[in-house]
């Protein structure tokens, strides 16, 4: 399927009895791609001529609907032995936001996911991350291992000073409550990096 007839498809069960082809088109048009659009904020999709309230609270739905199957899929499963769900699932939930944001995954004992939490929203280039606030949020939720997740929104994944300055902080933090910090994923919708793979970071 072309990447309108996707949305086409879609639109179909919001707004029935009308020919959405143009709507999809114009949709790609404003916002570049699929994932321009799933990213989109509501009010900005109801700006196009054709989507009401509905379709785009439907259309923002997806992403969160997507995200919801990829955490679940996460669960009782040993997450260094299946990394790709940990990078489609922190791609999915922080790659297309418009500001940096850092979320922490906390694991138990058998690397299994306990939750996730999104803790620090910042600016387009910037998040404060406080390894104070890491450590208190790790020991609520009884994690025995924790992994790091922030984007860039630029896209660009590849690590800043500061972002290792960090790593090492939130590490070092962490040896003193006896958890470990098992990876940190940069994500972006170029791809991903990760601290681990990359040998910046110990299991």
């Amino acid at each position: 399927m072309h990447d309108y007839e996707i949305i086409e498809l879609l639109l179909t069960f919001v707004i029935p009895r009308r020919d959405v082809k143009p709507v999809a088109k114009d949709l790609l048009s404003h916002f570049g791609s699929i994932s321009g659009i799933f990213d989109a904020p509501v009010r900005e999709l109801s700006k196009i001529k054709g989507i009401g309230n509905n379709a785009a609270i439907m259309i923002s739905s997806i992403k969160d609907i997507c995200g919801a199957y990829l955490a679940d899929r996460m669960l009782d499963t040993d997450v260094l032995s299946s990394p790709g769900d940990v990078r489609n699932f922190s791609r999915m939930k922080l790659s297309g936001l418009p500001e940096e944001a850092f979320m922490v995954i906390y694991l138990n004992i058998k690397n299994h996911v306990i939750t996730h939490d999104i803790l620090i929203r910042g600016t387009v280039d910037q998040a404060a991350v406080y390894p104070r606030k890491i450590v208190k949020h790790t020991l609520e939720n009884n994690a025995s291992g924790i992994i790091l997740v922030h984007n860039h929104p630029s896209g660009i994944c590849d690590p800043s000073c500061e972002d290792i300055r960090m790593t090492d902080a939130v590490k070092t933090a962490l040896s003193t409550i006896d958890v470990k910090l098992l990876d940190h994923i940069i994500v972006g919708k170029s791809g991903y990096y990760s601290f681990l793979e990359h040998k910046l970071i110990g299991k």
